[in-house]
């Protein structure tokens, strides 16, 4: 994860931007009352479904058997 104080960030804003989109990696911000962290809206999004996912009981679980079952006991849909 990248650490940049706020007065760098300030400089170096759209940078910032392009590199949170392109990396994937959060982006700390360093401030004098707090930092903050700079993410791409993509990942924003991505953490928000498996928020959301993950508060409906059970589906954890089932998520968890899907990724374990072999694929040649899956049901391919026609």
């Amino acid at each position: 994860m990248t650490t940049i104080n706020s007065t760098n960030a300030r400089k170096n804003f759209f940078k910032i931007i392009e590199e949170a989109i392109n990396t994937h990696k959060p982006i700390t911000v360093t401030g004098k009352s707090g930092n903050v962290i700079i993410i791409s809206e993509e990942d924003y999004n991505s953490i928000q479904e498996t928020m959301y996912l993950c508060s409906i009981p059970g589906m954890r679980e089932k998520i968890i058997k899907g990724i374990n079952t072999p694929l040649e006991e899956c049901v391919e849909d026609e």
